[in-house]
């Protein structure tokens, strides 16, 4: 019978026992797609055919169409069941040993955030004059560097204007057709985020009439590329470069760490699960400061003589 078994079965069997319920839903999404990859480039392999050569093929199949990223998702996904496969004693060599991962050249992304001056002119395009909108969305990112799934989980219950201080403990998993409250990306990602005075002012004005309890921003399906492409419209008639709503994001702390506020700081506020991310993220704007620390430093070092 192992003979037999197409190694899409076992993938998917080993998918459903394993990571089914384990893992977040839009982390079970991407097995589903490696599964559905597999079914499509390898619909007749079968475990007992899987060689190191079978395995390096199946991957530069799917390296063709993908960047090199998404091809070491698509391969750790799959060793991850061949290893368990190993174990079990349905194959008795692992096939993804000194697998090579390749892809298709890096596509040039669209600008990750804007500067200081840009984002005023994006600011200054949106209307808040008009109750809930897509511009108080915009705003409150901008403002506070929020994933886009954890604003629109934010309820007006969430805001403590007393203390200038905004509650994440949740996200909207706007991904699910009749869509829900769901957990926050990790643990660090429950935090609290200090709000400025105008901030405050302009959304206790905001929720003051709406329910306490329901997110502020959802009235129907929420789709990403909405929210985007409304964006995309802003920045044009701002005469800025065009960004995403998590370009946002990378804006918000872009700006902290030009303004010197430290790393720690930066990833507490972005709900990262460690200062690492933060450094991987901003390598470049980090080394700009080390260097314009540097010329401080040579600069204070000279006028000691």
């Amino acid at each position: 019978m192992v003979q037999n078994t197409k190694f899409y079965q076992y993938f998917y069997q080993w998918m459903r026992l394993y990571k089914l319920d384990a893992v977040r839903p839009v982390t079970y999404q991407k097995y589903q797609m490696s599964y559905k990859q597999l079914v499509t480039l390898a619909p007749e392999l079968k475990m007992s055919e899987l060689t190191r050569l079978s395995y390096q093929q199946l991957l530069n199949d799917y390296a063709e169409t993908h960047e090199r990223q998404t091809t070491m998702d698509f391969h750790r996904h799959l060793k991850g069941a061949l290893l368990d496969a190993l174990e079990e004693g349905m194959i008795d060599r692992d096939p993804t040993r000194k697998a090579i991962i390749k892809g298709t050249k890096h596509r040039q992304h669209k600008t990750k955030f804007l500067h200081q001056y840009e984002l005023q002119a994006l600011l200054n395009e949106l209307t808040l004059d008009e109750g809930v909108n897509w511009d108080y969305f915009i705003l409150l990112i901008a403002k506070t560097g929020l994933r886009f799934a954890e604003a629109l989980g934010v309820t007006p219950n969430d805001f403590d204007f007393a203390h200038q201080i905004l509650t994440i403990n949740k996200t909207w998993d706007y991904k699910s057709v009749a869509g829900a409250f769901a957990p926050t990306k990790n643990n660090s990602s429950v935090r609290k985020v200090p709000l400025d005075w105008q901030t405050v002012i302009q959304f206790s004005q905001l929720t003051k009439h709406l329910p306490d309890d329901q997110p502020i921003f959802v009235h129907g399906k929420v789709y990403n590329d909405t929210v985007n492409h409304y964006l995309e419209r802003l920045c044009q008639h701002a005469q800025v470069p065009v960004i995403s709503v998590h370009g946002l994001r990378h804006t918000h702390a872009s700006l902290l760490l030009y303004a010197g506020v430290s790393i720690a700081s930066v990833a507490r506020r972005l709900g990262h699960s460690n200062m690492t991310t933060t450094q991987q993220t901003y390598i470049h704007i980090i080394q700009e400061l080390e260097n314009q620390d540097n010329d401080k430093v040579m600069k204070h070092l000279a006028s000691l003589i």
